[in-house]
């Protein structure tokens, strides 16, 4: 890949390049650019003199466009300016540095053309996304699904057929969930659960590196009565509601599909009332890339079966958002706030009756370089194991206020202490022990996975609520 840097002679030339996108002088949006959501990373690369050098990686943070572009890190000053109020020659003037018009009309194209500005390219993307989201009842397997394929490759190589993943995918997935359970449950005095719980809490971190946590509930499960319907609540890390999103479409996976569970769902659409349910899924597009949800569904579908019809058990999705920021309404006072949901939710089971597991697809602290500590957390010395011993000491004070069914605490706790460790799914957690108000709460895992580069740790933890 080679790469035009602010310090490439003709740079900015919107011509450079038979692939080059081409800057618009009429196009009003490129002349006072919005940056979208964007994610900004490391990206090594080759530079227009042969060498490997690392670039700034550009991409969307909410996985609406599947395109990135890279450019020099020295852009890194420019993008916060991208904010529409600003021409390009102000967003020149303001950053100086030897930045020029040119180079400026170069990086808008590369932008839009990826769909990271505001403007047509966007709304025509997004447009044709969510017509593809609509066309469908149920949202096809991602992460569940690239898993699948990489155990088959490994028994058939990396040169594997779509025909062999798809034979041999839902046997390959389903032996690996016993592994992690077999495993997970060795040495447990109680390796299952006499009946089905009101809740559970499980990692929505990838299996590989969540597998002992995922197997510490999800095991246990496997002798209790088939629930009636699953609600699965998760973390919106892409999307762009600002309260609770709901989703009314069931899920695929490898092991197949669990319907949508129509009766709660329009169940909770009564309680909610026409405008408050209209909010929760306004923005159910969220959910096309979000893996909060989908990484429950297998398991799901793993440890409960299908009925005598071949029917998996129904799921309702919903992400909720985070209540420390605005003690649980919603950001923009303009989406479903996490106490309206919660009343509808709890109203809706209640009318329909019969069994429903409340499933937390929750992780906890987010910590090292990745997510901006300077503490490599792999390190063996006494910094390094400080550092994991204080996360580890966090983690236990807050699983704690969960275990005394404490949600509100919970709450106000965290946005005290600034959620100083980064746990992502204060939501789920505090919208599951509210919907089903448990007599008691179980903490029968907890663990913490470290990349070998010391870049991240991310906890998780596996709880029962009875």
């Amino acid at each position: 890949m080679t790469v035009p840097t602010p310090d490439t002679p003709g740079a900015g030339d919107p011509d450079q390049g038979p692939n080059q996108p081409a800057f618009d002088q009429n196009a009003a949006h490129q002349q006072t650019p919005k940056l979208r959501k964007v994610r900004g990373f490391p990206l090594p690369a080759q530079g227009p003199d042969g060498k490997q050098q690392v670039f700034l990686g550009i991409a969307d943070a909410q996985q609406i466009s599947p395109k990135m572009i890279a450019t020099s890190p020295a852009f890194q000053a420019v993008l916060p300016l991208m904010d529409g109020s600003r021409s390009i020659d102000q967003i020149v003037s303001e950053v100086g540095r030897g930045l020029s018009r040119p180079m400026m009309e170069h990086l808008i194209a590369q932008l839009d053309d990826a769909a990271l500005i505001e403007g047509p390219t966007f709304d025509a993307m997004l447009e044709k996304v969510r017509a593809d989201f609509d066309a469908s009842e149920t949202l096809p397997p991602a992460s569940t699904a690239q898993l699948a394929d990489a155990l088959v490759m490994q028994e058939f190589g990396q040169e594997a057929t779509d025909e062999q993943k798809a034979q041999h995918a839902p046997a390959k997935l389903g032996a690996a969930m016993d592994q992690w359970v077999d495993a997970a449950l060795k040495d447990a005095d109680n390796p299952s659960l006499d009946a089905l719980p009101k809740a559970i809490v499980a990692p929505h971190i990838d299996y590989p590196r969540g597998w002992m946590n995922y197997g510490a509930i999800w095991g246990r499960l496997r002798v209790v009565d088939r629930p009636d319907r699953v609600v699965v609540l998760g973390t919106n890390h892409f999307g762009q509601a600002t309260g609770v999103c709901g989703c009314d479409k069931g899920y695929q996976t490898p092991l197949g599909t669990c319907p949508v569970a129509t009766d709660l769902v329009e169940a909770l659409r009564r309680h909610l009332g026409n405008s408050d349910a209209e909010i929760l899924f306004r923005d159910r597009y969220d959910h096309e890339n979000e893996h909060s949800i989908e990484l429950q569904v297998p398991w799901i579908q793993h440890v409960f079966g299908t009925d005598d019809a071949g029917s998996h058990v129904p799921v309702f999705g919903a992400l909720i958002h985070d209540p420390t920021v605005n003690n649980g309404a919603s950001y923009d006072g303009a989406g479903l706030g996490l106490d309206r949901f919660v009343a509808g939710m709890r109203a809706a089971i209640e009318e329909l009756g019969g069994r429903t597991l409340v499933v937390s697809s929750a992780d906890l602290s987010h910590v090292g370089p990745a997510f901006g500590d300077q503490q490599n957390v792999a390190a063996q010395d006494e910094q390094g194991n400080q550092f994991r011993q204080q996360v580890a000491q966090t983690d236990q004070e807050m699983l704690k206020v969960i275990v005394e069914r404490r949600p509100d605490d919970l709450v106000s706790s965290m946005a005290w202490q600034q959620n100083p460790t980064r746990w992502c799914s204060i939501g789920n957690l505090v919208a599951t022990m509210k919907i089903v108000e448990p007599e008691s709460v179980e903490l029968l895992n907890y663990a913490a996975a470290v990349d070998q580069q010391g870049a991240t740790m991310v906890s998780s933890a596996a709880l029962v609520m009875r």
